[in-house]
């Protein structure tokens, strides 16, 4: 069994090369009471994540040995801790595959100091009400792991789908909007209609075979995780 390495803690981790901005953002930071730890390369990072696992980790994508973006895909082989993206890669594809490779947010630099102070207690919140494990019927989710089981057997979900099936799980019996799920899951707005949601609730509900709950269409209305 993987060891869950990182757990919600009490403190925010910078990962961050620059020191003005390492600087700026550890002093508003502290002025509003989060305890801030500080890395300026990847190797940094790891070390005091090994001694201490965060609450939430702020990452630049370009370090000064490795990719942010491979750092924050490795980490979500084990952890759901929240990732705010802080960068200044600003083009499409670089917020898409910021997203697509597992952060909750994203700011491009130069950025408002207080946009981020209210992102970074959005993402402190949530940490806070992250629990380690999902259960319904036979279906459990480990949070850490990032995995999800049906009888024991991983459902081998991809992480649209497992962030999908997290939604559900939290909201048994709920119709949910379409629109809220994209938001959530893929980290922006819809805009018009999208096949992706429903390519990946399709692909989920064929994953919950043998489970007892299937994925309801509600027609004009949205999705209802449910009993069979």
């Amino acid at each position: 069994m993987r060891k869950n390495v990182f757990r919600v803690g009490g403190y925010l981790l910078m990962i961050e090369d620059d020191p003005a901005i390492q600087a700026d953002n550890k002093k508003i930071l502290e002025q509003h009471g989060y305890n801030v730890r500080q890395a300026f390369s990847l190797a940094q990072a790891r070390e005091i994540i090994a001694s201490e696992p965060p609450s939430v980790i702020t990452l630049d994508l370009k370090l000064p040995d490795g990719s942010g973006l491979d750092f924050l895909r490795e980490t979500r082989k084990i952890s759901n801790v929240p990732v705010l993206i802080l960068t200044a890669s600003d083009t499409p594809s670089d917020i898409i595959n910021g997203l697509e490779a597992g952060g909750d947010d994203y700011i491009t630099k130069p950025y408002d100091i207080n946009v981020f102070l209210v992102r970074i207690t959005t993402l402190m919140r949530r940490a806070s009400q992250i629990p380690d494990m999902l259960e319904i019927g036979p279906i459990r989710i480990n949070m850490a792991a990032n995995k999800a089981f049906l009888n024991g057997e991983d459902m081998c979900l991809t992480q649209k789908e497992l962030s999908l099936l997290q939604q559900f799980t939290q909201y048994p019996e709920e119709i949910m909007l379409p629109s809220a799920l994209y938001e959530k899951v893929w980290g922006q707005k819809m805009l018009g209609q999208d096949n992706s949601l429903k390519v990946a609730i399709s692909k989920l509900r064929t994953k919950l075979f043998g489970s007892g709950y299937t994925i309801v269409a509600s027609r004009g209305e949205g999705y209802c995780f449910e009993r069979e």
